[in-house]
């Protein structure tokens, strides 16, 4: 019997780290420092201070002027740069996956989504960015498309703590509900629908981000 290897030091704390972003904990505007990698996850200097090179790497941390780290916030036109990667990677993934996605997996997309709805509902950020997450990483993974996959993710870095701006105040998701829509269509067997509600998915939350942004000014 096979048994897998447990992972490294160094690549469970840029895991967790990056979770630490994409998920919220780590908000847009806030400020990164090795010894706060480590007193959060309870690691070391050195896998922190690696976790912290890739994530910069990345694009989800960027140094100011001073020099000091911190989570990135968006511009509109680096939003405007992610939708036109996003809308041309994410629907192509969700129609890969669209073909090989099984009922009972589509059942649990459903669940995810209603853990969706209901962070959106009681206005629980970190659940929703995390949920939001799952929702559309649990379909892209039935793609097997690993490159567009990659590339899709480094985009979600980006991005994804931005989304924030979808939860306000525990008003309700913004209809139509797209991933709603997603699901219907893989219950119909329509790839082109499901790839269209992930593109209009996208749009749907960058065009909250751009609101956002537009407020903020």
């Amino acid at each position: 019997m096979s048994s897998t290897a447990p992972l490294p030091d160094h690549e469970v704390t840029y895991r967790k780290a990056r979770d630490l972003i994409l998920f919220g904990e780590l908000a847009p505007g806030e400020a990164v420092t090795i010894q706060g990698i480590v007193e959060r996850l309870g690691t070391g200097i050195t896998p922190a201070r690696e976790a912290i090179r890739r994530l910069t790497a990345e694009g989800a941390l960027r140094a100011t002027e001073n020099r000091r780290l911190m989570v990135p916030e968006l511009t509109l036109e680096q939003l405007q740069e992610l939708t036109y990667a996003r809308t041309g990677i994410e629907p192509q993934i969700a129609r890969l996956a669209a073909v090989a996605i099984e009922p009972e997996d589509i059942d649990a997309l459903e669940q995810i989504d209603e853990q969706v709805n209901t962070a959106l509902r009681t206005g629980d950020i970190q659940a929703y960015l995390r949920y939001n997450h799952v929702f559309h990483w649990t379909l892209y993974a039935h793609s097997e498309a690993e490159i567009l996959m990659a590339t899709a993710a480094s985009h979600w870095l980006r991005v994804g703590p931005s989304l924030r701006v979808m939860v306000k105040g525990g008003e309700s998701t913004p209809i139509p509900d797209m991933h709603e829509v997603a699901i219907a269509a893989l219950r119909d067997g329509d790839y082109e629908a499901v790839g269209e509600a992930i593109h209009n998915d996208i749009l749907q939350g960058h065009s909250n981000i751009a609101h956002g942004l537009d407020e903020a000014d």
